[in-house]
């Protein structure tokens, strides 16, 4: 029974490390050890253009000219890709003799080292070999690199190393429409901090000792305030945890991520971002509604009903307004509107609870809007949607089971 092969990552930060072949192959064995941080020299008559663009920017070091066997003198690793077998055998030799690994991209039965096929996700790396079959490393590397995407694989580490938090935004409300990034991050929180409006059924996935922080904000009744949950993350991300701050929609429209990765920076506390699909499209979309249609709309603006607006300046907008957390300010809106001399009949709908079981969609011109919604008893979360798009009755984009979806008036 022959042996099994040895498994082993190399750090070759700023060692030098020999490749020896000037074609493709040799350009993607030097990209990949020019991204590890090796000090890579170059051997080969002619070089094809990428490895001509390296050596051009200094990236690497390129001996024009045949292989001899001092090139091998100082290094750590050596490559050989010359595609003549005569010429990889002899370099192989030559590192044998001076102890050094030699992969030969000709012959793998005949090499002492081999590069795997590798998946890389944040800090973790997994490399896959498969008894000399390249295309069978390929595949089982695909389904590796979906598990981990999906956060299928228990990516949580057990020991601690410097905290970390992510800003996710969930999307807006179904489970599937969470970005892969959005899972994997989850895959690897200890600790979650979440939104009403996030896709919470996720949840329920986390491993049990995950610690879930509810922040939930209803409208008008904010019982964690904002810079509570500021010092939640600060202090977790300090902490030496991993930490997922999941919002729904995207964190960065109106969404207060901006705040949050600011007193993550200030406190010295490692912040990354993940973007979400924001609610101000895709609630739309959901009710079959496109912000933007050729010949009826080419820009959309999106703003807060809890601000105050300018109704001066949104009245004369020739595109899509959007505007989100604006049910309780809708009467407000439509005034305001058109008192600045909108016009009465623009087509408006209101998008209660998009892709969610609960979806219903609300329409009416701008002089009756209110009255419509306050006779329906809508409710927030609802998007409200004002413009010429606005009276479009695409298919419903809903999600499973959101039977309710496509209620229209």
């Amino acid at each position: 029974m022959s042996a099994a092969p040895y498994p082993l990552h190399l750090d070759v930060r700023g060692r030098r490390v020999v490749v020896v072949g000037g074609g493709p192959v040799a350009l993607r064995r030097t990209e990949g050890l020019l991204r590890a941080g090796a000090d890579v020299l170059l051997v080969a008559p002619q070089v094809c253009e990428g490895l001509g663009e390296h050596a051009r920017s200094g990236s690497l070091t390129w001996r024009q000219g045949t292989w001899r066997a001092d090139d091998l003198d100082g290094a750590w690793l050596v490559h050989t890709a010359t595609g003549e077998r005569d010429v990889d055998a002899a370099v192989a030799a030559a590192a044998e003799e001076r102890c050094l690994w030699c992969v030969r991209a000709d012959d793998a039965a005949a090499s002492a080292a081999w590069t795997p096929s590798v998946v890389r996700r944040h800090d973790v790396t997994v490399s896959v070999t498969a008894g000399g079959d390249p295309g069978r490393a390929r595949a089982l590397r695909g389904a590796l690199a979906l598990a981990l995407d999906t956060g299928a694989l228990p990516l949580r580490r057990t020991r601690r190393g410097a905290g970390r938090v992510t800003l996710v935004g969930g999307g807006p409300g179904e489970q599937d429409l969470l970005t892969l990034r959005g899972r994997r991050a989850l895959a690897e929180a200890d600790v979650v901090v979440v939104d009403r409006l996030a896709p919470t059924s996720v949840l329920a996935e986390l491993d049990e000792d995950v610690q879930v922080v509810d922040v939930g904000k209803t409208p008008d009744h904010h019982p964690v305030p904002q810079h509570e949950i500021n010092r939640i993350l600060v202090e977790a991300g300090r902490a030496g945890l991993r930490v997922v701050r999941l919002k729904g929609g995207d964190g960065y429209v109106l969404g207060r991520g901006g705040e949050e990765a600011a007193a993550c920076r200030e406190a010295g506390v490692e912040v990354d971002v993940v973007p979400g699909v924001t609610s101000a499209f895709a609630v739309p979309a959901a009710a079959g509604i496109p912000v933007t249609h050729r010949g009826l709309s080419r820009s959309v603006t999106v703003v807060s009903g809890h601000e105050d607006l300018d109704h001066e300046t949104l009245a004369r907008l020739e595109g899509t307004l959007v505007v989100l957390m604006g049910v309780s300010t809708l009467p407000a809106l439509a005034a305001g509107l058109l008192a600045r001399g909108k016009d009465p009949a623009t087509p408006v709908a209101v998008v209660e609870s998009g892709w969610t079981p609960r979806q219903r969609t609300t329409r009416a011109p701008l002089a009756q809007i209110a009255a419509v919604a306050a006779e329906r008893g809508v409710r927030a979360p609802a998007v409200v949607v004002v413009g010429a798009v606005a009276a479009l009755e695409g298919p419903v984009l809903a999600g499973p089971g959101a039977g309710p979806a496509g209620a229209q008036r």
